[in-house]
């Protein structure tokens, strides 16, 4: 069978939970600033060596999620993290998407949003495969109906212990077609260099 042209990768973020990633590898590990654009290019060697079907991988399409405070609700040191986390997003070219944050000080609607908006980018024909970063399992739906219309789905998630320690649920493990652990890549001597090429060194955010 011929390889087709072009891979189209379309990386949707639950952003709370790459926050949480982000935080974990820089404030507690000291490892460095989780980078987006590198994390892009491991997508696209894990997709490739997953599939072996197209000659050229590429992520066209991302998205973040997230619930966002208002202007009044958020302290200075808020806004001041929003806001740098706004440029990196545009750096790497990630449409921001942000919901709302309810009364209470929750988020709400965004595991919706970004199920809306996969399927959407799966209806519409515009990518092969979707990149759920997530461990949540209220997206197992959106998984199955993305399997559906023919786009293959990969997850990528961390495990790590510690303050906002990361998960991944297994329902939505299973129902994917197959998942990158990133965490996992330190531990193998083979993949240690790329993991350490994933972030790099910047200035600290406000606590």
């Amino acid at each position: 069978m011929a390889e087709q042209p072009l891979c189209r990768i379309g990386v949707f973020y639950d952003g709370s939970y790459l926050t949480y990633a982000r935080n974990h590898y820089y404030g507690e590990r000291k490892i460095g600033w989780l980078d987006f654009q590198p994390l892009h290019l491991a997508i696209e060697q894990e997709v490739r060596e997953r599939t072996k079907t197209f000659s050229t991988y590429k992520v066209v399409y991302a998205a973040w999620f997230q619930g966002l405070f208002s202007s009044t609700a958020a302290n200075e040191d808020q806004l001041l993290r929003d806001r740098r986390l706004h440029l990196d997003l545009i750096h790497a070219g990630i449409d921001p998407k942000y919901v709302p944050m309810s009364t209470s000080g929750k988020e709400k609607g965004v595991d919706v949003a970004l199920a809306i908006d996969a399927l959407q980018a799966g209806l519409d024909a515009k990518i092969d495969i979707a990149v759920l970063v997530t461990g949540d399992g209220d997206l197992v739906p959106v998984v199955r109906a993305l399997m559906k219309q023919g786009v293959q789905v990969m997850l990528v998630h961390f495990e790590y212990e510690g303050q906002g320690a990361a998960f991944i649920n297994e329902r939505l493990v299973r129902a994917a077609n197959f998942s990158f652990n990133i965490s996992a890549l330190e531990k193998d001597k083979n993949t240690k260099a790329m993991f350490r090429s994933l972030f790099h060194v910047k200035e600290a955010d406000p606590a």
